[in-house]
């Protein structure tokens, strides 16, 4: 299995606030390696967060000042726990005194496993209902059709070379993702007729 490590994640929502109270407390923890970062929990990408997550390994211990420095509610929180969980890596939140190498500390995670379970079920049942009830008015259900002219805009514009992505986002109103998809089904086709 081989060495295993104490690796803690201090994380503040903006530039503003600082790390000297988690990073002390950590501290007198004490840790091997130590990921930092100054992000907002409302967004879901947490470049060091995600290194963590791609970093640990069985046998290793994930140790964090509080919780809600994980993320933006149970749900992410229990996310993140649950995946570690799986892969043997054990989990300490030293303000909540919840540390999963221990009975008391696997029950908590075993209730807090429930009422994420219960979070998703109602997420779920709310879902459910909400798009029975459009379908009831008559409301169209599914993504709108995109302008198929907004799409041929951005492509010529993305073609002529002379915009950036943010431009021609701005200008067309399309997503990035929708772009780069459209550019990608146009290479695909090009891919298929040269064949």
């Amino acid at each position: 299995m081989g060495v295993t490590r104490k690796i803690a994640y201090a994380r503040v929502s903006t530039n503003e606030q600082e790390l000297h109270r988690q990073l002390d407390a950590l501290e007198a923890e004490g840790y091997d390696t130590i990921f930092k970062e100054k992000y907002t929990g409302t967004k879901k990408d947490r470049p060091e967060l995600t290194r963590l997550r791609e970093t640990v390994r069985e046998g290793d211990t994930v140790i964090v000042e509080s919780l809600s420095r994980l993320g933006r509610n149970t749900l992410d929180i229990l996310t993140v726990v649950e995946e570690w969980s799986r892969q043997g890596v054990k989990f300490k939140s030293l303000k909540e005194n919840l540390d999963s190498s221990n009975p008391t500390g696997k029950a908590m995670m075993g209730m807090l496993a429930v009422i994420a379970q219960l979070e998703r079920d109602l997420i779920a049942e709310r879902t459910k209902e909400g798009l029975a009830s459009a379908k009831k008015r008559g409301s169209k259900l599914g993504r709108p059709s995109l302008d198929k002219d907004k799409v041929k805009t951005a492509l010529k514009m993305y073609d002529s070379g002379e915009y950036t992505v943010k431009e021609i986002l701005t200008a067309t109103g399309i997503s990035q993702g929708k772009l780069y998809k459209e550019i990608n089904n146009r290479k695909a086709k090009e891919l298929t007729k040269g064949n």
